[in-house]
């Protein structure tokens, strides 16, 4: 496989999606918890950095008589602001337990009245969990009111005190780490995990994006393997035109699909190949064995009534209607046969120039008395100027005749309409429309209206419409059908003025 066919491969192109997401995340992942190290670092520089100024502003508070708010003041350290500093307090405390300094002046000592000290006991500061800044000798146990906590773990909040040997005693120099660094880990904790979210959540949508566009081929040969089986052989899988594994499957699918489409076709011509021969066969037997009795019949009839009709007045009545009965039962045996042996013939059609407006007339007018009867409004309808076409005259008012008489029966009598319209198609084809305001075709007949033998109607033979059809195919046009049972049919004839005949 070349490296263009190999890049091109869907499972090669998954598997280096899936090789980058998890780059990405070990990346991402990576980068996170280095600055979280890089973070914690900072902060444990910083609150030792913050002992350290702490501890140191109470030594020089023991060495001096500037309070510890004062130096403050004169100190340049950051950790000390009162506001954003990594401490929060430092006291001074003598080895009685009593506060002799404080940052906070809430702690520090008062005057009385008398010009006395008033001091805080330490025991009544709330403290933090107190832990000693250095681990010397067993003797720097903490003053009197202070409880050693739990060591402290890197970034949480708590107090330290260092033992400070000056002139007047021991004093004891705490100092009370701000709580802000808990919320900063806190903070670092969130921000990592919506960083390992967002990770999380972009390789669910790509993969989620690669699984639906894999998935949706597979979609669609679905949909096209229904249609299919439906018999819709012109259906065609869109996903055709990718370049992997599913686009060659589409494709193949489409052209196998495009076989069966052209199979089914000759499939059909087939059939209906083999039903003409069929009809034709049964239309030769037919005419050389029935048709010449039938004309021996039809004369014997005519010279019964010419030489045998009875004198008697009423018998002679009844006489000629017996006969004209057999005569007419006669006449429609011929019409059936005439009706096989033009659908089994070949055609012979007399092309001459047709006037699709008189010809529509002259078989409208072959149902006038009918519609009259019954109370059926008929008109035609032309649109603008149509095309003369090349036609058999007869054939095609035979054709249109049979159209507008089942027209007529699909109404049953009652009061209706039936209209024809006549247009141009386009520049070189005629449109006919015949429509009834009927009782319709059900859905399920409407594909085989058109098949030899196939009749709703219980004294049919299944072939008028079948003619219908051979005599606009043999002219080079089309026919079709739409229905609503209930509502009406119209059946649409389009006619090509210069028809290439078949021969």
């Amino acid at each position: 496989m070349n490296l263009p066919g190999f890049i091109k491969s869907f499972r090669i192109r998954l598997s280096l999606l899936l090789a980058a997401l998890l780059v990405l995340t070990l990346s991402v992942q990576y980068y996170v918890n280095l600055r979280a190290v890089r973070h914690n670092a900072q902060l444990i520089v910083e609150q030792q950095r913050a002992i350290m100024a702490g501890v140191a502003l109470g030594v020089k508070s023991v060495s001096s008589d500037v309070y510890l708010d004062d130096l403050r003041k004169e100190t340049n350290a950051a950790v000390l602001d009162e506001q954003s500093g990594q401490v929060r307090n430092v006291l001074l405390v003598d080895d009685e337990g009593k506060v002799l300094d404080s940052l906070n002046k809430d702690y520090s000592p008062r005057v009385n009245a008398d010009g006395s000290n008033r001091y805080v006991q330490i025991k009544d500061v709330p403290l933090p969990p107190v832990n000693s800044a250095v681990e010397l000798a067993s003797d720097t146990a903490p003053p009197p009111g202070i409880n050693v906590g739990p060591k402290l773990r890197a970034g949480e909040s708590g107090a330290f005190y260092f033992p400070v040997e000056a002139e007047n005693g021991r004093r004891y120099i705490l100092v009370v780490l701000s709580s802000n660094t808990t919320s900063v880990l806190r903070s670092q904790a969130r921000r990592s995990l919506l960083y390992t979210l967002a990770v999380l959540l972009t390789t669910a949508i790509l993969t989620g994006m690669v699984v639906w566009r894999f998935t949706l081929p597979i979609k669609y040969l679905s949909t096209a393997a229904q249609r299919i089986a439906s018999g819709d052989f012109s259906f065609r899988v869109p996903a055709a035109k990718r370049s992997d594994e599913m686009g060659e499957l589409t494709t193949l699918f489409n052209e196998m699909t495009v076989r069966l489409e052209r199979a089914h076709k000759l499939e059909a011509q087939l059939h209906e190949t083999e039903k003409a021969a069929v009809v034709g066969r049964l239309a030769s037997a037919i005419a050389h064995e029935i048709r010449n009795p039938l004309n021996y019949i039809n004369l014997t009839l005519d010279h019964l009534r010419t030489s045998y009709s009875p004198q008697d007045p009423a018998r002679e009545k009844k006489f000629f209607e017996l006969t004209a009965q057999l005569k007419s039962e006669v006449a429609r045996i011929n019409t059936r046969i005439a009706e096989f042996l033009n659908y089994s013939r070949p055609p012979k059609l007399e092309l001459s120039r047709v006037d699709l407006n008189s010809t529509l007339k002259d078989a409208l007018a072959m149902v006038e008395a009918q519609t009259i009867e019954s109370g059926i409004k008929t008109n035609i309808d032309q649109r603008g100027e149509v095309p003369a076409v090349m036609a058999d005259a007869e054939a095609l008012r035979s054709a249109l005749t049979n159209l507008i008489i089942n027209a007529v029966q699909a109404i049953d009598g009652r009061p209706g309409a039936l209209s024809v319209v006549l247009t141009k198609d386009d520049e070189s084809r005629a449109r006919i429309e015949i429509s009834d305001t009927g009782r319709g075709i059900a859905p399920e007949d409407i594909a085989k209206i058109f098949e030899p033998y196939y009749s709703t109607k219980e004294t049919g033979t299944g072939l008028g419409l079948a003619i219908v059809r051979k005599v606009i195919d043999d002219h080079g046009g089309t026919i079709s059908v739409k229905s609503k049972v209930g509502e009406g049919t119209t059946f649409t004839i389009t006619l090509p003025a210069n028809p290439v005949i078949a021969v």
